[in-house]
């Protein structure tokens, strides 16, 4: 659990996060609609993109499909049987810098069916907080030094949220449905409350969702960015500065996501990097 110090600091640095996070922003209609999902819809991956992004998009999805991990996951989407994948691409944050997944949808065997990936219209610029994008944001110093392009980072973050879909494919939609309803609840409260986690009406919410709303954002975005790095490790491991970059998202995730640790470790000992890099 966190401490009430760990949950007034994250209001502080991020106070809208919870309100624009494609996870907690569905209406009661949206709620409605998505479970009138049903098995009929068509899957695979839907790209609707307005003509005035097209290069620069299919310049970032080139950039992703050059690594087996990217080509694997796409096909993987591409020919689902089942989840239809929407991308596009919109102004996303203040300076279209972002992407956001959402508009999930279930059938009634409660298999996930439709998600939607939007895309910033500058999704090659900007780089989130070390905090929570520990994979992200360390590729800032090697863009600086002009040893990655603006599309290496616009893929690792598209590579971010095809982790999304993964995870929520594996969430179950009566939870997910559930941390919609509750999240609300619990940060009127905490923000009523004097911001004490240990109010018995808080506790009580965290258990019925599965923690509270920043450990289940957090591990949200933990496993966006454990996709991401799948996605680098791919991407770089030819170039010399490889065990730079990765020793620098050691860092930041020793430093700000150490609960989540072992499963960056996990990630980076099943693709080599333990023994190329020292990661241990």
């Amino acid at each position: 659990m966190k401490t009430p110090r760990s949950l007034f600091v994250f209001f502080l640095i991020a106070p809208t996060i919870l309100l624009i996070s494609p996870s907690f922003n569905a209406t009661k209609a949206e709620t409605n609609r998505e479970r009138a999902a049903t098995p009929s819809e068509a899957g695979g991956i839907h790209e609707i993109i307005p003509d005035k992004y097209k290069s620069r998009y299919e310049e970032w999805k080139s950039e992703f499909l050059s690594t087996d991990i990217g080509k694997a996951q796409w096909e993987m989407y591409a020919h689902h049987p089942r989840l239809m994948l929407t991308i596009t691409v919109g102004k996303t944050g203040k300076d279209g810098y972002g992407a956001g997944t959402g508009k999930y949808k279930w059938n009634d065997a409660g298999e996930l069916v439709a998600a939607t990936i939007v895309l910033g219209t500058n999704l090659d610029e900007g780089y989130p907080s070390s905090v929570y994008y520990p994979v992200m944001n360390a590729l800032e110093p090697f863009e600086t030094r002009q040893l990655i392009g603006g599309s290496v980072l616009a893929a690792t973050k598209i590579a971010h949220e095809f982790g999304h879909v993964m995870k929520i494919s594996s969430t179950p939609q009566d939870l997910y449905h559930l941390q919609v309803q509750m999240v609300p609840v619990y940060n009127k409260i905490f923000l009523s409350n004097g911001y004490n986690v240990n109010d018995p009406r808080l506790v009580e919410i965290a258990k019925q969702i599965g923690g509270n709303p920043v450990e289940i954002w957090e591990d949200r975005e933990y496993w966006g960015e454990a996709n991401a790095m799948l996605f680098l490790k791919d991407r770089v491991e030819k170039e010399k500065f490889h065990c730079r970059l990765f020793a620098k998202i050691k860092r930041a995730v020793e430093e700000y996501a150490k609960d989540y640790e072992a499963r960056f470790a996990e990630i980076a000992k099943e693709q080599g990097a333990i023994y190329t890099c020292g990661w241990r």
